[in-house]
């Protein structure tokens, strides 16, 4: 996407990595692509010199489970003109090996050249391998199936919660998470918002936006909202392509700036119980994942580093709630066991949280389901999953999974995509497989990662260790579902959050 040259593997960490493997036998399995999709991609470019600026894209195509991609529509955004592509047609091709990996090559202005794996339901996870000598974009990306028949401003309607982050010119970060009613015919109403801007907290109680669906044929629309963010105050307009009634991918389209962050994100419908949201929603586990970056001074790291976490969040339905979390700034680990809070659930979703001395707030989707904005100094944001009731133990996890490691906020970070399978083994389990991986150095594919997990059902539900051999690496898992797990690197000096779907 012009310079969307994605990469890497924040978990090598984690993994113990050896031979250098093909992706199977080429072109086998390219049905499992096959009908509409929009996409979204977070990251940062690099020039070579050390530095980054912050880059996104968001776009739809057609395949035809061929190999061939048509009625491709993409927009980018970054710094400088180069970065930045507005409504471009593209098509491309691709090819997908026995072992759910593919390459796909995007016929548009810089080139690119992705690297993804295919998941059961359609969707694809992805990273871009063509950057090399110390040029490139670090990010990561997804592919998901797209509803034609939501191509319309009427068909966005209801109540919508959203999350969206990003750098501004000097890469400090803003998120913004909140929520807001379509009217269907253009308008945002009732909208709440909370923004975090550089450690700069700001709640807004009430305001209106709009939107429109601009083109019907491909789902690209524009959205407008107020000033949230801060700075300068100006209005945040977006591009965004629609992947169902439910959900759509935005960018924001403002040039970058000193005031001005490009942030990225997605829209959910909320699912609104009947009479509204309350602390009942809250109900159960949540484990919830949530990415940052530190300006200096962080672990091991005396610049930027990132900042991730990863915790189970249970509440009792009545406002009461306890959190298990594990948390690696730059290297430095921190681990807290059952820390006692409460929550305060408005009725269209807002929930303010109060953890031991912190404060966090959520905006629910369904119950047990929210965006997360944190109002500390490396603005925290990310997503909460609902956790099953089940007890989850090591067999909990068993077959095939797509890895990915989720945005990064530093070049450090590297980024993979791959296909992994759990043996569901007790009392250590062992997950293994390939990943592409990409850095601004140059890309490698079909590396051969290994791991092992110890999984437990107390006291922390679906919580345990993930553990590679490389370098005495470390790191904690937590399990959504059997279908669904997250993993913080507890000894990487360079995180990310790291998501295994199956």
């Amino acid at each position: 996407m012009r310079k969307l040259q994605i990469l890497g593997i924040a978990c090598l960490a984690l993994f113990s990595a050896g031979t250098i493997r093909a992706q199977g036998t080429a072109g086998v399995n390219n049905s499992e692509l096959k009908g509409d999709y929009a996409f979204t991609f977070n990251g940062m470019t690099t020039g070579g010199s050390g530095g980054s600026t912050p880059f996104a894209a968001v776009g739809r195509f057609t395949s035809d489970g061929a190999g061939n991609l048509a009625n491709g529509v993409l927009d980018t955004n970054g710094v400088g003109v180069p970065e930045k592509l507005i409504d471009q047609a593209f098509t491309g091709t691709y090819s997908i090996g026995a072992d759910n990996r593919g390459v796909m090559n995007l016929n548009i202005p810089g080139g690119g050249k992705l690297a993804f794996v295919m998941m059961a339901d359609g969707t694809a996870k992805f990273v871009e391998i063509d950057a090399s000598g110390g040029n490139g974009t670090v990010g990561s990306g997804s592919m998901e199936k797209a509803d034609t028949t939501a191509y319309s401003t009427s068909k966005i309607v209801g109540d919508y919660a959203f999350g969206v982050a990003g750098f501004d010119l000097s890469n400090n970060r803003t998120a913004i998470a909140g929520r807001m009613t379509a009217n269907g015919a253009g308008t945002f109403t009732s909208g709440a918002a909370d923004t975090n801007q550089s450690g700069t907290f700001t709640t807004l109680s009430i305001f209106a936006s709009s939107y429109i669906v601009t083109d019907t044929s491909s789902g690209r629309g524009m959205l407008n909202l107020p000033p949230l963010a801060g700075g300068i105050p100006q209005n945040l307009n977006f591009v965004f392509y629609v992947a169902n009634s439910g959900k759509i991918f935005a960018m924001e389209s403002d040039a970058p700036s000193p005031a001005t962050p490009l942030l990225n994100g997605t829209f959910l419908q909320q699912q609104t119980p009947l009479g509204g949201f309350s602390n009942a929603s809250l109900n159960g586990g949540m484990v919830m994942y949530l990415t940052g970056r530190v300006g200096s001074g962080c672990g091991n790291n005396s610049g930027a580093a990132p900042n991730v976490l990863a915790g189970l969040l249970t509440g009792n339905a009545a406002g009461a709630l306890t959190l298990t979390y594990d948390q690696n700034c730059g290297g430095a680990a921190t681990s807290v066991t059952a820390l006692g809070g409460t929550s305060t659930v408005d009725s269209n979703g807002r929930t303010g949280i109060h953890l031991g001395g912190s404060y966090l707030v959520a905006y629910l989707i369904s119950s047990n389901q929210a965006f997360f904005v944190v109002p500390d100094s490396s603005v925290l944001f990310g997503f909460g999953d609902p956790q099953t009731t089940t007890a989850l133990s090591n067999s909990s996890l068993s077959g095939a999974y797509t890895g990915l490691a989720t945005v990064p906020m530093t070049l450090g970070v590297t980024i993979f995509s791959g296909e992994f399978t759990a043996n569901g083994a007790s009392p250590a389990g062992s997950i293994s497989g390939s990943a592409d991986i990409g850095a601004p150095s140059g890309a490698s594919s079909g590396v051969s990662v290994s791991s092992t997990y110890s999984i437990s059902s107390t006291p922390t539900n679906g919580r345990g260790t993930f553990t590679g051999s490389v370098g005495g690496s470390s790191a904690i898992i937590y399990v959504v579902s059997p279908t669904k797990f997250v993993v913080v690197p507890t000894s990487d000096p360079n995180p990310a959050v790291l998501m295994f779907e199956q």
